[in-house]
């Protein structure tokens, strides 16, 4: 084995891909409302495993959990199918008004820069449907029965994983051919869709048999043991939270998510796991007896989980840099009376950096900075100790923001693990088996991955009003299955459907932190997996199933200017300057991801006056400060195209600054330097004319603000998307009061 051959003084690199889906069907109804088992399978789940093919000296963990395994089953063993899929089916002439509605409506589901733009008749049907301007009512009238087939196949064919395309020679001359489809190809593409579903597990299967990949699992449905345990855990982080009614925990259940997850795991892989990332990365001290019991030997929670645990002696200072690092990095035992478990803790900044912040990056560089970490991390430790960097994210949601899916990245990657001196890709059993940890966790803190707290899955009124619901329902399970008359299969349906409701997806939509355009269908689930309880033992759900739980709607990225700026740009924090302007706060965009490492950005304000686009950054801290160690400032454009405002050394004494633009023709230019107002001190503040940037009257701005370092992306606000506004006219504030 590889890791026979490791040096002390080698730093071992653990990558741990988290593959996850919550459960979506809805087994009473037979009714599957959502694509994403299928779309990331074809995608991600596959991709990720001829990733790991081309480099069979990579060494690395993969996640499965069992309610993503079931679900790829249903697919291939049984026929199952999901409501996008029916559509596609269907022929594009055949479709009524409602399905066509449909397909105007989710058929452009897909990051629009990396996997809709790459396209020409795909971004030709995107700008054709105008998503967020116009209603798929009024945008029916510009699609006829090709374009409606063209873009049946593009949704899928777009959401297959690129290395497909490389192996498949039908694909690819489906992928050159463009437009014009015929409903044979689309059919063809769809067939291509189960052939590689079928593909998935064996795959896995044959990773973990050859040595190559460690699967772990995940309690069955990902819900937050802890939380099952018993919820006044939450005030361990947050004293003062507010808990549902009832407030304590079902250990039952938690034992039952367990068991049953072991149990699948081996049934498919013909082992049983040896390790476990919890869901949500959600520990807790009583734990640890838990999953010994059903043969668990190592699991993994957040780096911010040790810091709790260890009274903060491991953490980041104020600009990241860890604290006693070689602490950090290495593996760590658990222990409750008699009972002993390995566990390591992920570098959350790192796993940020594959997640949200290198697809903004060439992949040969990104690959290089993530080595670069890796070596400035064994040149903090001391040589004479392991060293040991979890790196833990998921599987499937970020590649969807890279080019060319995560491609070039991940082969870069790969390569440079596998061939750097000095670095060794490892599983983590047999590290953790190999190398065993020396230091126990006094105790482990009660928390999660993100902000090592409970508060985005209970406190909220939503979260807690969710689990009042599902404490409802179970009791009345409770009490309906003493009842000798209530048939013995009937009553196992519906605890399925209580361990289904108890997954932290649900709660995760829930509350104010995360919201997607599917909030709506994911409260639906919900309830609707609580409602088939009662159905399921013949009885009336109670009418407050019935109603949303989440009654808040999509929240907007941004506010919009409401007024003309009368802003001197000096770099001052004056409030009523930026009155009227538009506003974003820093947040997580990514609906399906959080990141957990915080940038130096805040707040963004932003608007006009008659002439000059006009733009204010707020950090936390004063400006100059946060900013002393950025290399770059940017102020980037998406319209005007590759327009850019780049601040080199911000808050230095050498500060430097270049505004670029590119004229008709491509040719890259200087912008109007001399009418370019700059400020930095506790704020940044920027002034640029429109004439600068070449826009019009009515013409659309979008930018972004971004922060560089090494090359490489920091911090973006947004952090997905841009922030658009509209040049405005002399007569913008009379009309603004009109409306």
């Amino acid at each position: 084995m590889q890791l026979e051959l490791m040096r002390m003084s080698d730093l071992a690199i653990a990558l741990l891909w988290h593959q996850h889906q919550p459960y979506y069907p809805d087994d009473v109804a037979g009714d599957n409302p959502m694509p994403w088992v299928r779309l990331h399978g074809v995608k991600d789940y596959y991709g990720m495993a001829l990733h790991l093919l081309e480099f069979p000296e990579m060494r690395c963990t993969v996640n499965l959990v069992p309610s993503l395994l079931v679900q790829l089953q249903a697919y291939t063993d049984k026929g199952a199918g999901d409501r996008f899929l029916t559509v596609s089916r269907h022929p594009a002439g055949s479709l009524n008004e409602a399905e066509c509605l449909f397909v105007l409506d989710h058929f452009f589901m897909a990051n629009a820069e990396q996997m809709i733009r790459p396209y020409p008749r795909y971004w030709e049907l995107f700008h054709r449907r105008a998503p967020g301007k116009n209603a798929a009512k009024e945008a029916l009238r510009r699609f006829g029965e090709n374009d409606l087939r063209d873009l049946q196949v593009w949704f899928n064919l777009a959401w297959i994983h690129p290395l497909a395309f490389e192996k498949d020679d039908d694909l690819r001359g489906l992928r050159d051919k463009g437009r014009h489809f015929s409903e044979s190809d689309k059919q063809l593409v769809l067939d291509k869709h189960l052939e590689i579903l079928k593909q998935i597990i064996p795959l896995y299967r044959r990773l973990a048999d050859s040595g190559q990949v460690e699967l772990s699992t995940t309690p069955f449905y990902h819900p937050i043991l802890p939380m099952l345990l018993d919820k006044k855990l939450a005030r361990e982080a947050l004293p003062d939270v507010k808990l549902p009614r009832f407030s304590g925990g079902y250990p039952e259940d938690a034992d039952a998510q367990v068991s049953k997850a072991v149990a699948l795991h081996t049934q498919i892989f013909g082992a049983a796991p040896r390790g476990m990332w919890p869901a949500e990365g959600g520990v807790c001290q009583s734990l640890v007896q838990l999953l010994a019991r059903h043969g668990i030997r190592w699991l993994a929670a957040d780096e911010e989980i040790l810091a709790q645990s260890t009274q903060g002696f491991i953490s980041r200072d104020s600009h990241g840099h860890v604290r006693n690092p070689e602490h950090l990095y290495r593996g760590y035992k658990v222990k409750e009376g008699d009972t002993e478990l390995g566990i390591v803790f992920r570098d959350h900044a790192l796993s940020d950096m594959i997640g949200f912040h290198y697809q903004r990056s060439p992949g040969e560089d990104a690959a290089a900075d993530f080595l670069r970490h890796l070596h400035n991390i064994r040149e903090a430790v001391d040589k004479q100790n392991p060293c040991l960097v979890s790196v833990i994210l998921d599987g499937e949601n970020c590649w969807e923001h890279y080019p060319q899916g995560g491609v070039p990245f991940l082969r870069s990657l790969y390569e440079k693990l596998t061939t750097t001196k000095g670095v060794r890709p490892v599983q983590i059993g047999d590290y953790l088996e190999r190398t065993p940890p020396r230091e126990t966790v006094p105790r482990l803190f009660a928390g999660s991955w993100i902000n090592h707290n409970f508060a985005i899955w209970v406190g909220h009124e939503e979260d807690n009003a969710g689990w009042d619901a599902l404490h409802k329902a179970r009791e009345h399970l409770r009490e309906r299955s003493e009842q000798a008359h209530i048939p013995r299969a009937n009553v196992t349906r519906a605890w399925e459907e209580i361990y289904i409701a108890e997954g932290s997806d649900w709660f995760w939509w829930y509350g104010p932190e995360h919201s997607s355009a599917q909030d709506a269908v994911f409260d639906y689930l919900f309830r609707k997996h609580l409602q088939n309880v009662y159905q399921v033992l013949g009885d009336t759900p109670p009418p407050e199933l019935a109603r949303p739980i989440n009654r808040r709607g999509q929240r907007p990225l941004h506010t919009v200017p409401r007024g003309f700026l009368k802003v001197k740009i000096d770099g001052r924090e004056t409030f009523f300057e930026w009155l009227s302007a538009g506003h974003y706060t820093c947040q997580n965009e990514r609906g399906t991801m959080a990141q957990v490492t915080k940038g130096p950005l805040r707040d963004v304000y932003f608007g006009f006056d008659l002439d000059n686009l006009l733009v204010r950054v707020d950090c936390d801290g004063p400006a100059r400060a946060a900013l002393r160690e950025i290399e770059v400032l940017r102020v980037g454009f998406v319209e005007p195209a590759q327009a850019e405002l780049r601040i080199e050394r911000p808050g230095r004494p050498e500060q430097s600054w270049r505004f670029t633009h590119h004229a008709p023709g491509g040719k890259k230019v200087e912008g109007d330097q001399q009418n370019i107002q700059l400020g930095l001190d506790h704020i940044f503040e920027a002034s640029i004319p429109f004439t600068a940037l070449g826009v019009e009257v009515g013409g659309p701005v979008q930018f972004f603000v971004e922060l560089m370092e090494s090359g490489q992306s920091r911090d973006r606000a947004p952090r997905e998307g841009v922030l658009q506004l509209t040049r405005p006219s002399a007569d913008f504030e009379r009309i603004m009061w009109d409306v």
